[in-house]
């Protein structure tokens, strides 16, 4: 159970930008995240209003042990991104960042973006982040081997979050 336990996740992220990214990551299966929506599904939540969005993240969050927030180049933008990580913290789960602008969706990798963890109310120099972006002998980011090298990691990294 303990086993099972660690391995269950709740991944934050921006879903507009980055939802081809994360089901990469969820993919992997490596660990148990929240069933990632569909657009259509995401929409209906959001037509809702803000506290249906907020009932259903607080539902999905319940049951997961780490709170994952997935990085991409406007994740730090993003005021639901900033509501789970303050909700993480408050209730003491484990935190970490892991930067995902390096994986390919719908072919183009993307650029790196800022910390979520500064413009959120919780010290972001304690939280770690992990980058598994990996480059080729130009420099250019090689999305095969970002993409090996997540999942060579993601399930140790998962395990190294930080908590209130």
């Amino acid at each position: 159970m303990g086993e099972v336990l660690a391995r269950t996740v709740f991944y934050s992220f921006h879903y507009k930008n980055d939802v081809h990214r994360v089901q990469l990551v969820e993919k992997m299966g490596a660990l148990e995240g929240q069933p990632i929506l569909n657009s259509q599904e995401w929409e209906k939540i959001q037509g809702q209003g803000d506290d249906a969005v907020r009932k259903w993240i607080d539902e999905q969050m319940k049951h997961k042990r780490t709170v994952v927030v997935l990085i991409g180049s406007q994740t730090a933008t993003r005021p639901w991104v900033k509501y789970e990580i303050e909700k993480a913290w408050a209730e003491g789960r484990p935190l970490l960042g892991i930067r995902i602008h390096g994986l390919s969706s719908m072919g183009s990798v993307d650029t790196e973006g800022a910390n979520p963890f500064d413009s959120a109310d919780v010290p972001a120099d304690s939280i770690p982040i992990f980058d598994p972006t990996r480059r080729d002998w130009r420099g250019d980011i090689d999305s095969k081997a970002t993409y090996n090298y997540l999942a060579d990691n993601i399930e140790t990294w998962t395990q190294n979050g930080a908590t209130a």
